[in-house]
């Protein structure tokens, strides 16, 4: 078995808790969620979500100690 350190890997470690997530009504619906970066780290980590996020062509925020994903695709603009 091939080792691939932390930083290259794009795969979720637990994909459930990914699947979980992008099921969620505000995902299907171009709402918005939120998760605290400790919880994204230890279920899927940061480049599998960063994947997950620009295979859908929403938008990834950090922010403190929480991501915002903007499901929907459409251009963003941040005013301030």
């Amino acid at each position: 078995m091939k080792h691939v350190p932390f930083f290259q890997s794009s795969r979720p470690r637990n994909p459930a808790w990914q699947a979980q997530l992008f099921s969620a009504t505000a995902a299907e619906t171009g709402g918005v969620l939120r998760r605290d970066k400790t919880d994204v780290h230890r279920e899927i980590d940061h480049d599998a979500l960063l994947a997950e996020v620009q295979a859908r062509g929403f938008h990834l925020v950090e922010c403190g100690d929480q991501y915002v994903i903007i499901c929907n695709p459409s251009q963003m603009h941040v005013h301030c």
